[in-house]
């Protein structure tokens, strides 16, 4: 059961060079900076079709791109457009493109110089694109297992950042786990500590407690992460610890799951071929997964403010 891949229609709607051009007009020199040395950032964001409102429901639109922007300072790379300014471009890339089912939003900026040299010298571009994202994996228990691979830390290629070269690193661990059978990889930093999965922050339950590494662990400071946590505590009154974790309390838990704008919330129910508490789905995960699409969707108005709002036309594609 390994993750599901969604592909990008060439006849959407995207931006690219200042404009909305259609996708399949793109075209990227093979000497551009970002696709030979992974100098690029991206975020990635979901917009949520709510069926009876006939609306998508944009979850957490300027979080993500505040976070873009920061992403964007580690690699020098200025953006030609304010917080403000982004948000609007990505509204209406939707209403353009008028899907009516969840949509995933790419948002990528890079080193467009077309040169040869490691630096972080020279132009930047923009892009941003939609594409059609259901469930990125399953949500009904994945199996997965630590990683022989480390993850990247802040003193080499910081996961604070959404880097596009980092996702190397990713790439590997997410390999060796499918290769094994696993859906997944836990990644540990260099001193031994669980840090994340492959694209996704981690959180266990124990002793009624809800525990999660915290951001010095070499992780990305995940935007699902900090949802989770405020539903946990304002909706379900359950502590929540920001700690070091240690492998073993993997095996511990009574549940371990995953969260991010991908993943969502993804209850695990292995580690390393053994089973997390009873094997199964637990309550306190089962619980979030509830309240999390409840507000994603736009159903809860005490979390209106998770969402924007896209009116969709009756007659758009499906």
């Amino acid at each position: 059961m390994s993750r599901k891949a969604f592909v990008a229609s060439d006849a959407e709607w995207c931006y690219h060079g200042g404009a909305m051009v259609k996708l399949g007009d793109v075209r990227l020199s093979p000497a551009t900076h970002a696709l030979n040395y992974g100098t690029g950032v991206f975020e990635g964001i979901r917009a949520y079709w709510n069926e009876e409102r006939g609306t998508l429901q944009v979850l957490k639109l300027r979080e993500h791109y505040e976070r873009f922007e920061r992403s964007c300072r580690m690699l020098r790379i200025e953006l030609p457009h304010t917080i403000d300014e982004l948000c609007d471009i990505t509204l209406e890339i939707l209403k353009r493109n008028g899907p009516r089912e969840d949509t995933y939003i790419r948002p990528l900026a890079y080193k467009s110089v077309t040169a040869v040299g490691v630096n972080l010298k020279g132009e930047s571009e923009l892009s941003i694109f939609t594409v059609p994202m259901g469930d990125y994996v399953e949500l009904t228990g994945l199996k997965v297992c630590v990683s022989s691979w480390r993850r990247t830390p802040d003193t080499s290629i910081p996961a604070r950042g959404k880097l596009t070269g980092s996702y190397i690193n990713t790439a590997l661990a997410v390999d060796e786990a499918h290769r094994a059978g696993y859906d997944d990889a836990i990644f540990l930093t260099q001193d031994g500590h669980v840090s994340e999965a492959s694209a996704a922050n981690i959180f266990i339950v124990r002793k009624g407690q809800l525990i999660t590494p915290p951001v010095t662990a070499d992780i990305l400071e995940g935007i699902t992460r900090d949802a989770v946590m405020e539903l946990a505590d304002k909706e379900m009154e359950i502590p929540v610890i920001e700690r070091d974790v240690d492998r073993t309390e993997l095996y511990a838990a009574d549940e371990v799951f995953l969260s991010g704008t991908g993943f969502q919330i993804a209850p695990i129910t292995e580690v390393d071929g053994r089973p997390v508490g009873t094997g199964s789905i637990g309550p306190v995960v089962e619980k979030l997964q509830e309240l999390y699409f409840k507000a994603a969707r736009g159903e809860w108005p005490e979390y209106a403010d998770w969402t924007v709002k896209v009116e969709v036309a009756e007659g758009a594609r499906r």
